[in-house]
């Protein structure tokens, strides 16, 4: 077989690819490719059937098979083939081309199989006969038949069964496809599937009646007026497509049955104002509620509400509807502190019907009606919420069950609280708990109902507070004294808290942000507790905390870019302080290697730390291991070995100890001292191995005080060993996708071959998800805990606290502030030419003019635009730029003030520099880099914008440097690329250029003079500039408002920039002779900034003239002390409103008293600080002064929602200094007083009596299920609560 043989070299390739692919879970990638890309796949499915069925024809002419083989080969693709119908990768499991498919691929193979077995024989038995020989295939080239021709369509359809979720999906009754919106599909049995048209073999309606709403109205017939209603209880009508949503209805809950100690009461939820991100939320008896018109939306139970959330401008529901329970972490203690883990979560909308999947509440599957498919396309909608539901449903969230218990938090910090702390479901580490963002509207209306109702909801524990990470637990018998021959029964478990404040996948989060947070950050806590004592020890994992990123394709050798290399030490200093404070002592180790990027940033983090040991004394450490190269010399058995023979590391290990307390009374013994910060690059392997070893060292610790025969329990050890093999995979996926490297060896305490080979995948693995799934997820991540930009946060309605936000807004002048600052903003073509005269005259143009507080520089041509810097960029030009303006600006004459690079980005040729005073890094935060090519479609690099964001006190900044088409004609190329970084820049958390107050384009434009070449140099000569202004194309194109739609330019009163001979004050001489023109230009917009110079430099380094302009910005800064006092003011002044006194105008006349500032220090400016007092000599103040109980465990109440213009961005000390202002009591006017006043009287609920359809109502029932009405008795929302002492319950901004 000339050509098969041929064939099979690539197709040993092929399987090679394949077996890595599946040891590495490659199957289910290309799963979720086919479900993402269903369009693009069921192209490639359909025409590779025919190419294969093209080959069957080929090798029947070429290689001599058999034609009746052949012919039922050929026969069977086509039967493959019908199974890409419109609802494909969704197959009808029932349908006669699956079933049919299923068999021929079978009776396909055996028929081949038994053919070459025959031919092989044959071939075999001629070498003893004379005559000529039987020439037999290769078992390559047999193999490759088989995975070609025989198997190849029937593994993609295999892959398209699994596409939907990992799940095989079914379609009960017709398969045509419906007008619906594309839904989860239930995980159905394939002889379920198969068989469910058997009478007696169809599902069953559940025992849970389930989650229920209010029935939709056909959309061929609603009117708006009619009421929401329908004889039929379960939809017989098709789903409707958004554009045909009738009025907003909602979930709601009711109870499979009355539960012992469960309140008879439901949560009625509505949706508020049409597109506004508000709910209703009323806590009924359910004798209130009429369930009478209602549809059920699932008969799944409900375990719990992780909160609201607005995706899409609709509002969802969060419910957990499946989890199990993980056991017990201290059985012996008087509070059950048992964990369950979450397994799937549904989101049900407030909004709209269209994400209703209805077929999962119906009695049976074929009880309701088929909708009709009258344009016969397929589905094209999907649940806006499956991202989430993606991430929710890994199994990696955990939430506490059975008691009320605070999950997120040590066992130290819990036993440290009062009675009524510890079971207060507000109050939690909100550093650990991942759905805060959603769940914070709930828990304001909690904390508003009174003490009665709190109670009831309390032991509904329908509040869910889940932590991400790994929850695992093992419970043993371990030898007792000889007194009655019973073993102790001891319990060990491990408890990691993933930090939500800097949370991403491996590659898009790394390091640490401004306010001190650090990427990957873990408490992981080791659990053993016996009927005598509870032990606990504690250790944290992160990301080394400078600013560091990888950017673009990372395989296996990792690309390290340090990106505010002068700047990272405030951020650094703010993240050391909060461990301390949290922790105490804190000693880092740091596993990184001596490779040439790991090298840099542990050099870096060293010198950081260094530095950071003047500010916090020998309240912290660090000890360098280089871990690989310890494995390398002695194997992973030694790691241990020479860990503890480390002096540092075993000094800690006895000073930091443990906690312990009392089984019986929880009485805390003794206490942990000191906290060990393990890193390496991406904190998962390496730092897993090591807290392994450090936590064992720890338990033995334990063991040698209270029972030394215990050290040699191989049980205890080999379930120590299991739980931290677990907990390194769990945190590996999460992180990197792929289990931890190095489990076989934690698991076994050996390195054996198979964990080697295991390891090689999973790295195969991690590269292919960090590089092409992360970024989907990210924003999933983003999209959860409220990080995007273009989120709104969901709030429940409250007249009362929505008063005093509108007051607030108005008033922001009294509790603001407006400072002046400077900024230089320039821009160069530098031609690809190093620096060669003094930078001077560009960057202080003016005597007159102060030092600017900030440099924004951008370049265009930094390096020559060749191929090779295309396809790999030099950022060795770019450094030494920078290496020459922080010279010029340290030597220039009269200096005042020092300069540090904050931050750069580069993109081929183009790149953005800027610098501030060094005195302002403190202030200026969330400093943020991108690109987006232009050149080549999108392609290339050669031509595109660079960049940079930052928040300078409360104002944001966007600086965009661009290189656009070239080309005199190309007006609409330059268009085009302007529109394209417009809309294709995108900063983290979906920030975009349009989403900052101001922007400055600082840019090589490439617009010409529409004039002819003697006639522009004529002009220029003359400094007549109206007439060249008259023909410049980027003013025509402003004014036809075709690019650069709402910026400003300051008067060009300079002669144009482009293009000179090098060196000379003479335009082009050269062949081209090209016509010169104002290439290189700044524009602006943002009311804040005031130009004051515009202008260009004369540097002849480059054929192009570098440009100027001198901003004077008005930078605001909000002073949260005042914010605070305000705020409470204003509820005082709401809450006290008598009957027929009208709110507005009292809310108006309110004035903060003069001297409210007496209890609080004065704000602090560019030069005094509050703490620079004489009772804080040499600007230290002892941490001991500040009570972790006030600073750490609970928010300002006071703090706007995200989406509120009040936002600031305070450094997290700040706000520890100042809440203590913030926890002051609030005075609760009667119920009465609320209702009469005449302000908030109308906007309490809507008018039963209104001709206009209310909104449905949403109800939840406090023992498990859900269920939603259209009529409900209605009561006002309850008054705020009386002031607690555990933490202020004021919900403003």
């Amino acid at each position: 077989m000339g050509l098969l043989y041929y064939v099979s070299y690539i197709a040993a390739l092929i399987a090679f690819a394949f077996v890595t692919l599946s040891l590495a879970s490659g199957l289910l990638y290309i799963s979720e490719l086919i479900e993402e890309h269903s369009k693009p796949a069921k192209f490639i499915g359909q025409k590779g059937i025919y190419v294969i069925i093209t080959l069957h024809v080929i090798l029947y002419m070429t290689e001599s098979l058999p034609i009746l083989h052949t012919l039922f080969s050929i026969a069977c693709h086509v039967v493959y083939l019908q199974n890409f119908s419109s609802s494909w990768p969704l197959i009808n499991l029932t349908s006669l081309s699956f079933i049919g498919s299923c068999v021929l691929v079978i009776t396909d193979h055996f028929m081949w199989f038994f053919y070459f077995a025959r031919v092989t024989q044959d071939a075999r038995q001629s070498r003893f006969r004379t005559g000529p020989r039987i020439q037999a295939h290769s078992f390559a080239e047999i193999a490759t038949f088989f995975g070609i021709c025989v198997w190849l369509a029937p593994l993609f359809l295999f892959l398209s069964l699994s596409a939907n979720d990992n799940a095989l999906p079914t379609s009960s009754g017709a398969s045509s496809p419906s007008l619906a919106p594309k839904q989860p599909q239930a995980r159905v049995s394939l002889f379920r599937s198969i068989f469910s048209f058997i009478p007696g073999l169809s599902a069953k309606r559940g025992a849970s009646e389930g989650l229920i709403a209010p029935p939709s109205p056909n959309p061929s017939t609603y009117h708006p007026d009619q009421p929401l209603s329908s004889p039929n209880p379960y939809l017989s009508h098709p789903p409707r497509s958004p554009s045909l949503d009738g009025p907003p209805r909602s979930p709601a809950i009711r109870p499979q049955e009355e539960q012992s100690g469960f309140p008879s009461r439901a949560l009625v939820f509505r949706a508020g104002e049409q597109h506004s991100p508000q709910a209703i939320v009323e806590f009924l008896p359910k004798s209130e509620v009429n369930l009478a018109n209602t549809v059920r939306l699932t008969a799944r139970g409900i375990k719990g509400c992780l909160g609201l959330i607005s995706v899409e401008n609709d509002i969802f529901l969060a419910l957990v509807t499946s989890a199990t329970e993980i056991g017990n972490t201290r059985p012996s203690s008087i509070n059950s502190e048992c964990v369950a883990r979450i397994h799937e979560v549904s989101f049900f909308s407030l909004t709209s019907s269209t994400w209703d999947d209805l077929s999962l509440g119906s009695d049976t599957l074929d009880s309701l009606e088929e909708p009709t498919n009258y344009n016969n396309q397929p589905a094209t909608y999907e649940h806006p919420c499956i991202p989430l539901t993606k991430i929710l449903s890994s199994g990696s969230f955990y939430y506490a069950i059975k008691s009320s218990w605070d999950l997120s938090s040590r066992l130290a910090r819990r036993l440290n609280r009062n009675v009524n702390a510890y079971r207060d479901p507000s109050v939690f580490d909100e550093r650990f708990v991942w759905n805060e963002y959603i769940v914070r509207s709930i828990l304001d209306f909690r904390a508003r109902l009174d003490a009665q109702e709190r109670e009831d909801l309390d032991r509904c524990q329908f509040i869910i507070l889940a932590i991400q990470g790994y929850v695992g637990t093992f419970t043993m018998a371990l030898p007792a004294p000889p007194t009655n021959g019973a073993p102790a029964i001891a319990t060990l478990s491990l408890i990691s808290r993933l930090g939500s404040k800097r949370a991403g996948t491996r590659f898009n989060t790394r390091g640490v942000d401004d306010d001190g947070h650090c990427a990957n950050f873990v408490e992981t806590e080791t659990v053993f507790s016996t009927d005598q004592h509870c032990v606990s020890y504690v250790q944290v994992r992160g990301s080394v905390p400078l600013f560091w990123e990888q950017q673009g394709i990372q395989t296996f050798g990792q690309r390290i870019q340090i990106t505010r290399p002068h700047t990272s030490q405030p951020a650094f200093e703010r993240h050391f302080a909060q461990v301390t404070e949290e922790y105490g002592v804190t000693h880092a180790i740091n596993l990184l290697g001596s490779k040439e990027n790991e090298a840099i940033l542990s050099t870096a983090y060293d010198r950081h730390l260094q530095i950071a040991r003047d500010a916090l004394g020998n309240d912290i450490g660090i000890t360098h291991f280089d871990f690989h190269n310890q494995v390398r010399i002695g194997g992973h058995d030694s790691v241990m070995r020479e860990l503890r023979r480390i002096e540092d590391i075993t000094d800690n290990v006895d000073k930091f100890g443990f906690t312990m307390c009392d089984a019986t009374t929880d009485e805390i013994i003794t206490e942990q001292k000191g906290v060990f910060r393990t890193n390496c690059l991406d904190c998962l392997d390496r730092t897993n191995f090591v807290q392994d070893i450090l936590s064992r060292t720890t338990v033995e610790s334990y063991l040698m005080l209270v029972r030394r025969e215990w050290l040699h329990s191989q049980s205890l050890w080999m379930n120590h060993r299991e739980l931290w093999a677990e907990n390194g995979d769990a945190l590996s996926k999460i992180y990197a996708g792929t289990g931890a490297l190095n489990t076989s060896f934690t698991r076994s305490g050996k390195r054996t071959l198979a964990g080697v080979l295991s390891d090689a995948t999973k790295s195969v693995s991690r590269a292919y998800i960090n590089n092409f799934q992360d970024k989907g997820k990210q924003t999933a991540i983003d999209m959860f805990l409220g990080n995007l930009s273009t989120q709104r946060q969901v709030t429940i309605f409250d007249p009362i606290h929505d008063s005093v936000r509108a007051a607030l807004d108005r008033r922001i002048h009294e509790y603001s502030s407006e400072k002046k600052c400077i900024i230089f903003v320039g821009t160069w073509n530098l031609n690809g030419r190093p620096p060669s005269e003094s930078l001077l005259p560009w960057l202080f143009p003016r005597e007159s003019i102060e030092e600017p507080d900030m440099f924004v520089l951008g370049f265009q041509e930094i390096v020559p635009l060749t191929a090779q810097q295309i396809v790999q960029t030099d950022p060795e030009k770019r450094r030494l730029w920078e290496r020459r303006i922080l010279d010029t600006l340290e030597r220039r004459p009269n200096k005042k003030a020092n300069y540090a690079i904050l931050r750069s980005e580069q993109l081929v040729g183009t790149a953005l520099i800027v610098l501030v005073k060094s005195e302002l890094v403190s202030v200026i935060r969330n400093v943020e880099a991108t690109s987006r090519k232009t050149g080549l479609k999108g392609m290339s690099g050669n031509k595109g914008a660079v960049g940079i964001r930052l928040d300078y006190h409360d104002t944001s900044f966007c600086f965009l440097t661009a290189h656009l088409a070239a080309g005199h004609a190309n007006i609409e190329e330059r268009n085009q690329d302007y529109w394209t970084i417009v809309n294709g820049l995108r900063f983290l958390k979906e920030k975009t250029i349009s989403s900052h107050e101001n922007i400055v384009w600082l840019a090589d434009t490439n617009y010409r003079i529409n004039l002819d070449n003697d006639k522009v140099r004529s002009l220029a000569q003359n400094d007549d500039f109206d007439a060249l202004i008259a023909a410049d194309q980027l003013k025509y194109v402003m004014d036809l408002r075709q690019a650069f739609v709402g910026y400003e330019e300051g008067p060009l009163l300079f002669r144009p920039t482009y293009r000179y001979d090098l060196g000379t004050d003479n335009y082009d001489t050269s062949e081209k002779m090209r016509i010169p023109a104002w290439t290189d230009r700044i524009l602006y917009r943002g009311r804040q900034l005031d130009l004051s110079v515009y202008s260009r430099a004369e540097l002849k380094g480059s054929d192009h003239r570098p440009v100027f302009s001198i901003f004077r910005a008005n930078v605001r800064i909000i002073d949260t002390v005042k914010r605070a006092t305000l705020s409470k003011l204003l509820l005082d002044s709401v809450t006290s409103t008598a009957p027929g006194e009208k709110l507005d105008e009292k809310l108006a006349n309110l004035v903060l008293p003069d001297d409210f500032s007496g209890e609080y220090p004065p704000p602090s400016t560019d030069t005094s600080s509050w703490w620079t007092v004489h009772d804080n000599p040499d600007r230290l103040i002892s941490l001991s002064e500040f009570d972790p109980a006030k600073h750490h465990r609970h928010t300002n109440p006071f703090d706007s929602p995200t989406h509120s213009p009040l936002s600031s961005s305070p450094s997290s000390s700040d706000e520890e200094l100042y809440t203590h202002a913030l926890a002051l009591p609030t005075s609760v006017a009667p119920m009465e007083q609320m209702i009469s006043t005449p302000t908030l009287t109308p906007t309490v609920l809507s008018n039963p009596s209104s001709t206009s359809p209310s909104p449905p109502n949403a109800t939840v029932n406090m023992n498990g299920s859900t269920g939603a009405s259209t009529t409900a008795h209605k009561k006002p929302p309850p008054p705020p609560p009386p002031p607690r002492s555990t933490k202020p319950v004021v919900n403003t901004p």
